[in-house]
């Protein structure tokens, strides 16, 4: 039987941007702070009108690891 699909509207997805994560979800800025240093420099300062799908390959980070991070941060 194949998994439902998540529900946009209750979940943290690629296609969001930053700014749109930490609109809905407040808490999810620290997250995005803690991965600066990966990064090399303030994401949210760089790429707040990005979708995160663009942000991890601008950045080389793990999409399912940071949509976990701000999901857990969210309580989702």
């Amino acid at each position: 039987m194949r998994k439902p699909l998540p529900d946009k509207e209750n979940c943290i997805h690629p296609e969001m941007t930053i700014l749109d994560v930490i609109s809905k979800y407040r808490e999810t800025e620290a997250v995005f702070k803690q991965y600066d240093e990966q990064a090399g420099e303030c994401i949210c300062c760089q790429a707040l009108f990005e979708p995160l799908r663009n942000v991890v390959a601008k950045y080389g980070l793990d999409l399912k690891k940071l949509i976990a991070d701000l999901e857990a941060a969210a309580g989702l």
